[in-house]
C-alpha cells in the first residue's frame, strides 16, 4: 500500500464537503469516494507544531517542535518522523513542496526524505503528478504540501462576488471582511484545482493501492481562529480514501486528531507501533466496532510568532482553556495581518481583557462565546475539566508545569506587546 499525504496551509474545514459555500469539487469527490471525519482536530493550531504532531504521533512539547521551524525551532529527534518507521518496511519517502518542520531550503535532508521533487510553492502539483504518472517505485510515502490558503490571498476572486460572501463565524459581517473572505475562497479554489491535478495522476491504477490522506495544519488565518484553541482554530478537515475500508463516502462523527493517523497506518500495514505514539487508530471507527475512540482530547500552544502558553481539554460537550502566563491581553503578533484583523484592531482588540480560565458548553455555545468559568452552577464541571488537564500535563511531562518554556538558542521570536508578526524580531 502506497501513502499519498496531501496537506495544506491554514484551510481549517472551509471546503465544500464540510458544508461551506466554497466550491471544491475535487475535495468533494475525494470525500464521496473515501471517509470524511467531521470532528477532526489538530493538536496545536500553529504551523510547524501541528505538522510535527501528525508526523511523529506525539505532542509538540514531547517531540520538541514548540514553535516555527523557519524561526529556529526543531524536533528533538527527526527519527520519530513516520518516514523512518516506514523505511524499515521498504518504503521510499518523497517530498513535494511544503514540509515546515525543518529549514525551508534543504530541510528534507534534515528530516531524512529519500528524494525531494521540489521545495518551491508554485509547481508542486506538476512535480507530484509527474512522479505518480511515471511508474514510481512502490511502496512509497509521498508528501505533497500546498501553501495556497496561507496569506497573502489572491487579490482577485472572479467566481465569488464579495457582496454575497459570509465571513467566518467569529468575524463581523462588513464590506471589508466580506472582501477578505472572497479572497480566501479564491485561494481555496486554486488549492482544490491543484489537489485534483495530483489525484488525477493516480488513475493509472495506483488509486487501488494508495491511501490518500487529505488534511490541513489548523484553522484559517482570521482573528480568533488560527493560533487559538477554540474549535475555529483547532478544527481541521480530514478525508482519507483507499484500502482497508476507507471508501464509500462514510462520514465519521466521533472526535479524532492528527495524531491518530500514524497509528492507523501502522494498523493498516500490520506493523509495530513506535512506543512514543499518543494517538489511537481510526480503524475501530472504520470497522464500526465503536462510534468513538476519544472521550477527551488535549491541545497546546507554546510559540508562534510570539510566546503564548495555553492548554486545553475538550470533550463532546465541554471545552476548558487555560492561559499559563500573567498576560491578559491578546498576543497580536500571533494573528496574521489582514483586513479582518485591522477591523478588530480599530475596534479596540488590543485592550480586550482575556480570562485566565475559560469553560464552554459546546452544545449550547458551539462558537465558544459565553465563558462559564466564573458563573454559578459550573464549579463541579470546571474542577473536573481542570483536573483532566493537569493529569494530562503531568502524564506527558509538560515543561509548562515548571513555568516559562524557553525557546531554543538562536530561535527568532516577536515581542508579545507588538501588533504584527512582520515587525522586528529578536534572537534568543
Amino acid at each position: 500500500m502506497n501513502i499519498l499525504y496531501i496537506h495544506s496551509h491554514d484551510t481549517g474545514r472551509y471546503v465544500q464537503p464540510y458544508g461551506h459555500a466554497i466550491e471544491t469539487p475535487n475535495i468533494q469527490r475525494l470525500a464521496e469516494e473515501g471517509v470524511l471525519f467531521r470532528q477532526n482536530f489538530c493538536i496545536c493550531p500553529t504551523c510547524s507544531p501541528s505538522r510535527a504532531a501528525l508526523l511523529t504521533g506525539c505532542y509538540p512539547h514531547e517531540n520538541g517542535m514548540i514553535g516555527l521551524a523557519h524561526r529556529g525551532f526543531a524536533l528533538h529527534n527527526y527519527k520519530q518522523h513516520i518516514i523512518h518507521t516506514l523505511r524499515k518496511y521498504k518504503y521510499t519517502s518523497v517530498l513535494a513542496g511544503v514540509q515546515h518542520i525543518a529549514n525551508w531550503t534543504g530541510g528534507y535532508r534534515i528530516i531524512g526524505y529519500d528524494r525531494c521533487l521540489t521545495e518551491r510553492c508554485d509547481d508542486i502539483h506538476l512535480k507530484a503528478a509527474h512522479f505518480l504518472k511515471n511508474s514510481p517505485q512502490e511502496p512509497f510515502f509521498l508528501s505533497v504540501g500546498f501553501a495556497q490558503t496561507h496569506r497573502v490571498f489572491p487579490k482577485t476572486h472572479p467566481y465569488d462576488d464579495a457582496r454575497y460572501c459570509m465571513p467566518p463565524a467569529p468575524i463581523p459581517d462588513t464590506p471589508r471582511t466580506r472582501e477578505d473572505m472572497a479572497c480566501f475562497k479564491a485561494s481555496v479554489r486554486k488549492l482544490d484545482k491543484q489537489i485534483g491535478f495530483v489525484l488525477n495522476a493516480l488513475k493509472n491504477g495506483l488509486d487501488k493501492r494508495t491511501l490518500v490522506i487529505c488534511t490541513t495544519d489548523h484553522g484559517i488565518a482570521f482573528p480568533r481562529m488560527k493560533c487559538n484553541l477554540y474549535d475555529s482554530g483547532i478544527g481541521t478537515m480530514l478525508i482519507i480514501r483507499g484500502p482497508g475500508g476507507f471508501s464509500g463516502g462514510k462520514v465519521i462523527d466521533g472526535m479524532t486528531t492528527h495524531m491518530d493517523i500514524f497509528p492507523t497506518i501502522c494498523d493498516l500495514l500490520d506493523i509495530r507501533k513506535p512506543m512514543w505514539l499518543r494517538g489511537r487508530s481510526l480503524m475501530p471507527l472504520i470497522n464500526v466496532s465503536c462510534s468513538e475512540i476519544h472521550r477527551e482530547l488535549f491541545f497546546e500552544i507554546n510559540y508562534h510568532a510570539a510566546y503564548e502558553p495555553v492548554r486545553a481539554v475538550r470533550t463532546n460537550r465541554w471545552k476548558y482553556i487555560r492561559r499559563f502566563d500573567r498576560r491578559r491581553k491578546p498576543v497580536l503578533p500571533n494573528c496574521d495581518d489582514s483586513d479582518s484583523k485591522l477591523l478588530w484592531l480599530k475596534s479596540g482588540w488590543r485592550n480586550l481583557l482575556l480570562d485566565k480560565e475559560e469553560l464552554y458548553n459546546l452544545i449550547f455555545d458551539p462558537n465558544e462565546a459565553n465563558n462559564l468559568a466564573r458563573k454559578a452552577g459550573y464549579k463541579s464541571v470546571l474542577c473536573e475539566m481542570r483536573g483532566k488537564l493537569m493529569r494530562w500535563m503531568k502524564q506527558t511531562e509538560d515543561p509548562l508545569l515548571e513555568g516559562f518554556i524557553r525557546a531554543p538558542k538562536g530561535a527568532e521570536v516577536n515581542d508579545v506587546n507588538g501588533i504584527s508578526p512582520l515587525e522586528k524580531t529578536f534572537i534568543i
